[in-house]
């Protein structure tokens, strides 16, 4: 009685037709991974050359240029992003106002006064 459950549990030999399916399959599969595997080292590949071709700005570079601001007016604050310098100044008048400078083209880009609607 065990050698009959002992039989059951070996493996049959497949059909000639659906091993040519399962040889077809596997086939794909490995078709498959090796394209993703070519792609995912092409993507690699590209941000490693991106990050390496990549040079950093020369720390001995100096940019220097005049901000010219209303007669009068005092700096409250500023902040840098980039290019561009936004310098908060109170202007004589008690009025505020926001300046865009854009240091790349070394001139002012834009004005924004603060009023209360």
């Amino acid at each position: 009685m065990a050698k009959a459950a002992f039989d059951d549990n070996e493996e049959k030999p497949l059909d000639p037709a659906v091993e040519r399916v399962r040889r077809k399959l596997v086939r794909f599969v490995a078709i498959n991974l090796g394209i993703l595997f070519v792609a995912v080292m092409a993507v690699v590949i590209a941000l490693v050359y991106r990050n390496m071709s990549r040079r950093p700005a020369a720390p001995t570079e100096v940019v220097q240029g005049t901000i010219a601001l209303p007669a009068g007016a005092r700096i409250v604050s500023q902040s840098l992003s980039g290019d561009r310098i936004l310098i908060d100044a109170e202007l004589t008048g008690g009025g505020r106002a926001l300046f865009v400078y854009d240091t790349a083209a070394n001139r002012m880009v834009g004005r924004f006064d603060i009023g209360s609607e």
